[in-house]
């Protein structure tokens, strides 16, 4: 993809592969994806547009996933990713062009909870976009019954006494249709898995980290969050419900609320995301920029 340049960074021993898009003088923008995504695809769509809209852009990719380094490979890591964030935000503010004073983060998921954990540790942080962020899994999920989730628990309790015992991981697929083994079973799995698609995207993830998911909420500290907070929220949520998230927007000191009619995957369909790109990118430049209520 023309406009960007490859780079790396090391988090714990592993190498991180990223690309920086702009490399203009001020903000940077640090981005990376959900759960199992990768950089390519609708992230770099995304980070091709703000770095059009003004932005330097950095994006990244999980040890363990896509193009960066790490063993054993597709493990979603919920701490270790938290620290990729955090060598990410490190290596950002190195940037000889970057102003470290204004680094912001954009996260969608599990990586729009993430963005919260962290951006709470960091108060340095200008700026942050959390869109249909994770902060709990609801009481029950459409489409998939109780003897559907009960094999995937006992899938993913089976890897983690392995992952404990020196085995080798288990996988399920990340995406797949109701009734399949998978992370995230659901009627939009063709739509899914269309725009997680890309030559380093692997639908294959191991199912422990549904265990420490189960009482991960990155809202928690939403009134330690020290910077303007944007929330992106899809009205009919199945994955991340907005009724989990919403509170967040109101417990920040400054935090904003946009809601959306759509579903969780839509929000890359032309019918919406222009809509949603033009909110982030007016808070984004509004709050790094210094330029209030300008779109792309």
């Amino acid at each position: 993809m023309a406009g960007r340049r490859r780079v790396s960074f090391w988090s714990n021993g592993a190498e991180c592969i990223g690309y920086v898009y702009g490399e203009g003088v001020g903000p940077c923008l640090v981005m990376a994806h959900g759960f199992g995504g990768t950089q390519e695809g609708s992230l770099a769509r995304n980070a091709a547009d703000f770095a059009a809209g003004g932005l330097t852009v950095l994006t990244f990719d999980y040890r363990g996933f896509g193009e960066s380094g790490g063993e054993p490979r597709q493990v979603v890591d919920l701490s270790a990713q938290r620290q990729d964030w955090q060598a990410a935000i490190a290596f950002a503010r190195g940037l000889p062009a970057v102003d470290p004073d204004r680094v912001a983060l954009w996260g969608s998921s599990l990586g729009g909870g993430h963005v919260l954990a962290v951006a709470a540790e960091d108060p340095r942080l200008a700026a942050v976009v959390a869109q249909v962020p994770f902060n709990g899994f609801p009481k029950a999920v459409e489409g998939r019954d109780r003897a559907e989730t009960w094999r995937l628990l006992r899938a993913a309790l089976a890897d983690w006494i392995g992952s404990r015992l020196g085995r080798p991981p288990i996988y399920v697929k990340a995406v797949g249709e109701p009734g399949e083994l998978a992370v995230m079973a659901t009627r939009e799995a063709a739509r899914t898995v269309a725009l997680m698609d890309n030559p380093t995207w692997r639908n294959q993830v191991t199912p422990r980290a549904l265990l420490d998911m189960l009482v991960y909420r990155p809202g928690r500290r939403a009134r330690r969050l020290a910077m303007p907070v944007l929330l992106s929220l899809a009205e009919r949520d199945r994955e991340t419900p907005a009724e989990l998230a919403r509170p967040i927007a109101l417990r920040a000191p400054f935090g904003e609320l946009r809601r959306y009619p759509c579903t969780h995957f839509q929000f890359y369909d032309e019918a919406v995301r222009p809509t949603v790109f033009g909110d982030q990118l007016s808070f984004l430049r509004a709050h790094l920029l210094g330029f209030p209520g300008l779109a792309h």
